[in-house]
């Protein structure tokens, strides 16, 4: 096997390359995804109170996070672009991390799967919770974004074992 073989985003001379996926059947793709912002809690009870200054935290995020969906091939330079058929945006108070958690669900009939803008929709909502609140909490993080489901295509279902098996900053919980 060549790195060709290993590697379908390089060509034969090692360039990188958009794959083709004109011979891929088209297929009902769907991904899940999620992340967290965790922050102080006088921060996560403004945004609750809708006492932050810029304006309502979570509609903006939610806002933030479709438009991330749609733009995704604008952000990832070898990802298709993809006409998305739906973007679906929840957002959970964590009380214990303090913060919230950010899960977007992203769906298409398309030749090649929706998981990066099931990824760019949360990181792009998690971002924007944190830009409307820096001046109030410049030490947020964001933590564990990562994909828990994706459908369709050739290699069909899949879903993250233990999708709550790892903490806020991302290593194993003992």
């Amino acid at each position: 096997m060549n790195d060709y073989d290993r590697f379908p985003h390089l060509d034969e001379a090692g360039h990188a390359r958009m794959v083709d996926v004109g011979a891929k059947a088209v297929t009902h793709r769907r991904a899940l995804a999620e992340g967290s912002i965790r922050m102080d809690r006088k921060t996560l009870q403004a945004i609750l109170d809708q006492r932050v200054e810029k304006g309502d935290v979570l509609a903006v995020a939610r806002i933030a996070a479709v438009g991330g969906a749609k733009r995704t091939s604008d952000i990832v330079p070898l990802c298709h672009p993809l006409p998305l058929h739906g973007v679906t945006v929840e957002i959970e108070v964590l009380d214990e991390l303090p913060g919230l958690r950010l899960t977007a669900e992203t769906t298409t009939e398309a030749r090649t799967g929706v998981e990066m803008e099931a990824l760019c929709a949360v990181s792009a909502g998690l971002l924007a919770v944190y830009d409307m609140c820096k001046s109030m909490d410049r030490a947020m993080e964001l933590g564990a974004v990562r994909l828990l489901e994706k459908d369709g295509g050739r290699s069909g279902m899949w879903r993250r074992r233990e999708p709550d098996s790892r903490r806020h900053d991302g290593s194993t919980a003992s």
